[in-house]
């Protein structure tokens, strides 16, 4: 899940060296944090928050596979 985070939000962004993603595994579920620069959240969160929606969605679609439940919080 980190991985598929990681891949997304680095096509997203401008400095794609400044990402970090940090995965906390807790008894029912991962959360994944996402770290990006403050120049390039508006890029990541998109406007209305419709491609952190989308972020969100394509990592429960792959968590579901897995019988996961998996939280993906953009930090600043």
């Amino acid at each position: 899940m980190k991985e598929l985070v990681e891949i997304i939000a680095k096509s997203l962004v401008d400095n794609p060296e400044l990402v970090d993603v940090n995965e906390v595994t807790g008894e029912q579920s991962i959360i994944i944090e996402l770290k990006v620069s403050q120049d390039d959240m508006g890029k990541v969160i998109g406007k209305q928050g419709r491609i952190a929606k989308a972020i969100r969605t394509v990592v429960k679609a792959a968590a579901i596979k897995e019988n996961k439940r998996v939280i993906v919080e953009i930090l600043n």
